[in-house]
């Protein structure tokens, strides 16, 4: 039985960049050497570049099969299987095979042929990768329907990318090598815009990176490589809690940076048992930080802390460890050995270690208060069991003195102290020891009824017994410690998890915050306060400012509950916030384990204070630059626009009351028709700019309709006039908006006014015989109206500098034929104002492209698809 075949497979980032020809190519080149290979399928999409390489090569003819009334040609995979030939060449992957065949994909229908023993060199493009499916599409707005699972792809021997620049594939594109003439500008304007192609490219990039480091890690794991591959540096950095972590975090994106592809990867390491003291603001701030700078946090459980870190970085083939300098007291790190950093640097083989110093150096650890684990009442329970207990067990044990040895009497009494300990901990325990052992010198070992022991083995025998009941007193009182603080981690971990929830349900941040506060701390108030210098304007709950003694003024920004706390010094409780920020409680003291909680919620107060902030300034923010491009707009129309129909009027004007010249009819009524002309057209802008001056007062809204695109440049090009006689020339406005193109949400006036001035440059730019395009299309929520021009074009560097006031390129006097228009800065106050864009291309083959963005208009009811539709590959994108 043949062993089961090969996959390779070339990936594509679009249609056109070569996918079919390079698999062609190979197959020949295969042929070539003595393999035998037969194409499969191949679809060449008429192109005469890759039907060539089909000449020579053995192709199995395609099965037709009936569907929905059409007759759909398909890969006739029982015939290549009885075929067996030694390579098989497939293409499209991805494709959905019509109903009624053996498979309902092609994927599958290649696993057939590889379980057969046949290799298969096959194509694919990344937008049809189920894990980037969604993601294509919000970036092309074109849906695909055909999808080939990932694990295929990545199960394949061989994985090729077919590289091209989306610049390369535009130009082949307009040259006629992808799709037919009458299928380029449409394309084009659709699904292969630069930016759509840029990021497709990136995709398939990335996307093949990660197949390959994938690979590199499972060819790792099979040979048991445990040595630091450096092919990416990958710079791990071990955070304590402390105060330290903000300058290691700094120091090793720094570290990251200087390495193209540098990753950083925050880790912390926590205890198994969930009871580490490190402060969570402390870790939250840091992996916000870290998080800032491009890294990535990752939390490990773990009672060997340096194990842990090393475990890690090998398992991400990191090539470098930061940590920070130990912040114990030499002298203790003396006589406690080895801390968690020289392990690291102990164990770390091949990674580098990076070990940064701090200001906390030496300084030391601040010792955690010892818990009080059991309750007093607990405690009280305790001794009375032991008093209750020894009170019974004590004249039994007297009276049965004969029968029982001092050992039997010796394991009775430590039971006792066991259940004493198990009812009141350490404290009751060791007491009932110390009486147990009393109990037992005075009544039960010899002489009896005194304070002596006769026979050196009884005393040892006691000894052991006080010792033994104190140990076993003392794990008992840890254990009940520790469960203790294990439920209260736990309650701390419910609350922080409500709260992330309510935050990402999208309640408002800020009160909903002090609101938990209030709730988990069961205090009365909740306020946030700044201090009175910087406060801002509005926004606090409350208006007035408070007196706050020796600590200066504060302003109230925010407050939850009765009777709000408004100076620091009548607080309860309080907790920095930032630098100017402080956040009070009222109602109750909260202890020193409730305050560390409180850390936690006063960083995530902090976070959505900035965010409230930013809002407030972003709202203020906007109707100022919207009056600043509005205004900015006006003064380049009142110097730029209306500067050429006042002078041709003038001119005209001018020249009839002259009297040095003896005008005739013919030339008095050319006269008086320019400046007719001239005066319309001036009529005209300054309806216009009216209008735009009510939008920049405020007084007037766009109105936003559903319009139709073909109505809008049909008036729109009457505005421009005869393009013959601005030129001089046959130059020509040809208009292609489909008749199925939905309607747009735009001002009619507005848009009109927009696509005249595009097109009166675009005429004035192009070259005698060349024909100005108008084209129209729809990408999902987005129509686009696009001015093609070959003229000059402009440089990259350029396109910003035309949209600014005063600009325009190459201007002419008047009467040259430069044309009146709104200038390129009103066109995109325009377009802006009907929440839309406006942006300058390169056209393919030379020229300029301006793309007009609007929103899209109501919905209709949806056209149903062609039943062929499901069944497209490439020609279909």
């Amino acid at each position: 039985m043949r062993a089961r075949g090969q996959l390779r497979v070339y990936l594509g980032a679009a249609p056109g960049v070569g996918k079919t020809y390079a698999m062609l190519d190979e197959g020949r080149r295969r042929a070539a050497r003595g393999t035998d290979v037969v194409v499969g399928y191949v679809e060449t999409h008429d192109r005469p570049h890759t039907a060539a390489l089909l000449e020579g090569l053995e192709v199995v003819p395609r099965r037709e099969l009936g569907y929905r009334g059409a007759r759909l040609a398909e890969m006739d995979l029982p015939a290549v299987l009885a075929r067996s030939p030694g390579v098989a060449l497939i293409d499209e992957l991805a494709h959905s095979n019509v109903p009624g065949v053996e498979h309902g994909k092609r994927w599958q229908d290649v696993e057939a042929l590889l379980e057969a023993g046949i290799d298969v060199i096959s194509t694919v493009n990344v937008q049809h990768l189920e894990s980037l499916n969604d993601v294509v599409q919000a970036i092309t707005g074109v849906p695909q329907r055909e999808t080939v699972p990932d694990a295929v792809v990545r199960a394949a021997e061989q994985v090729e990318l077919v590289d091209m620049t989306p610049e390369a594939l535009r130009r082949r594109m307009a040259h006629g090598n992808i799709y037919t003439a009458d299928k380029v500008d449409a394309a084009l304007a659709n699904y292969f815009r630069p930016g759509n192609l840029t990021a497709l490219r990136e995709l398939a990039l990335l996307w093949l990176a990660d197949s390959v480091d994938e690979g590199m890690q499972r060819y790792r794991d099979q040979h048991g490589i445990a040595a630091t591959w450096e092919t990416r540096e990958r710079v791990v950095v071990a955070l304590t809690g402390g105060p330290e972590g903000e300058t290691v975090i700094r120091r090793a994106a720094r570290i990251a940076a200087r390495a193209t592809g540098g990753e950083l990867l925050a880790v912390h390491v926590t205890r198994n048992d969930g009871l580490a003291g490190s402060s969570v603001a402390a870790l939250e701030k840091q992996r916000l930080l870290a998080e800032s700078l491009g890294g990535s946090y990752h939390l490990l459980v773990g009672d060997d802390v340096a194990g842990a870190v090393l475990e890690f970085a090998r398992a991400n083939n990191a090539t470098q460890i930061v940590i920070g300098a130990s912040r114990r007291n030499p002298v203790i790190a003396g006589l406690t050995g080895p801390g968690t950093g020289t392990s690291i640097i102990r164990s770390s083989g091949s990674i580098d270690v990076h070990v940064i110093t701090h200001d906390y150096v030496g300084r030391g650890r601040v010792l955690p208060r010892v818990s009080r684990g059991l309750t007093r009442k607990r405690r009280a329970a305790g001794l009375l069991t032991a008093a209750a207990l020894f009170a019974a067990l004590t004249p039994v044990s007297a009276a049965m003195r004969q029968q029982l040895s001092l050992g039997s009497d010796l394991l009775l009494y430590l039971l006792v102290v066991v259940v004493v300990s198990l009812v009141g901990g350490f404290l009751p325990a060791l007491a009932a020891a110390v009486a147990g052992s009393l109990l037992l010198n005075f009544y039960l070992v010899p002489p009896i009824h005194q304070f002596t022991i006769g026979r050196p083995e009884n005393v040892l025998a006691l000894v052991a017994f006080v010792v033994v009941a104190s140990l076993v007193s003392r794990v008992v009182d840890a254990a009940a410690r520790r469960s203790s603080e294990a439920a209260r981690s736990n309650a701390e971990s419910e609350i922080l998890s409500t709260l992330a929830g309510s935050l990402l349900r999208g309640e408002q941040a800020l009160p909903a915050l002090l609101e938990r506060v209030q709730e988990t701390f069961a205090v009365s108030s909740v306020t946030l306060l700044r201090r009175d210098s910087d406060a801002p304007a509005s926004g606090g709950i409350t208006a007035a400012s408070v007196d706050g003694g020796l600590r200066g003024r504060w302003s109230c920004v925010a407050s939850i509950g009765e009777n709000p706390c408004l100076r620091p010094e009548d607080a309860d409780t309080e907790v920095p916030v930032g630098k100017d920020l402080l956040l009070v409680l009222r109602g109750r003291a909260l202890a020193a384990e409730d305050q560390r909680m409180l850390a936690a919620f006063a960083t995530q107060v902090a976070v959505a204070y900035q965010q409230r902030r930013l809002a407030e300034a972003a709202a203020a923010a906007a109707p100022l630059a919207e009056t600043d491009r509005t205004r900015s707009a006006l003064l380049n129309a009142v110097s730029h626009d209306l500067r050429t129909p006042l002078a041709s009027a003038k001119a005209a004007v001018s020249s009839l009351r002259g009297g040095e010249i003896d005008w005739s009819a013919d030339d008095r009524e050319e006269l008086l028709a320019t400046a007719d002309s001239a005066l319309d057209r001036l009529t005209a802008l300054v309806t216009n700019l009216l209008d735009l001056s009510r939008v920049q007062a405020g007084a007037l809204i766009v109105r936003a309709t559903p319009v139709g695109l073909d109505d809008v440049v049909s008036r729109a090009l009457d505005q421009v006039g005869d393009p013959a006689t601005r030129q001089g020339q046959g130059t020509q406005v040809e208009v292609d908006i489909p008749v199925t193109l939905p309607e747009a949400l735009a001002d009619a006036g507005l848009l009109e006014r927009v696509v005249a001035n595009l097109v009166e440059n675009a005429l004035h730019h192009s070259p005698p015989g060349e024909v100005v395009r108008v084209a129209g299309s729809g990408h999902g929520d987005i129509l686009e109206l696009r001015v093609i021009d070959r003229g000059p074009g402009i440089p990259p560097a350029d396109r910003d500098a035309v949209f600014e006031p005063f600009q325009r390129r190459d201007d002419h006097p008047a009467g040259t034929g430069a044309g009146v228009g709104l200038g390129l800065a009103i066109a995109r106050a325009f377009a802006e104002a009907m929440h839309g864009t406006l942006a300058l291309e390169d056209t393919p083959g030379g020229g300029l492209t301006a793309a007009i963005a609007l929103p899209r208009g109501p919905r209709s009811a949806p056209v149903p698809a062609p039943a062929t539709a499901d069944f497209l590959g490439d020609a279909g994108t």
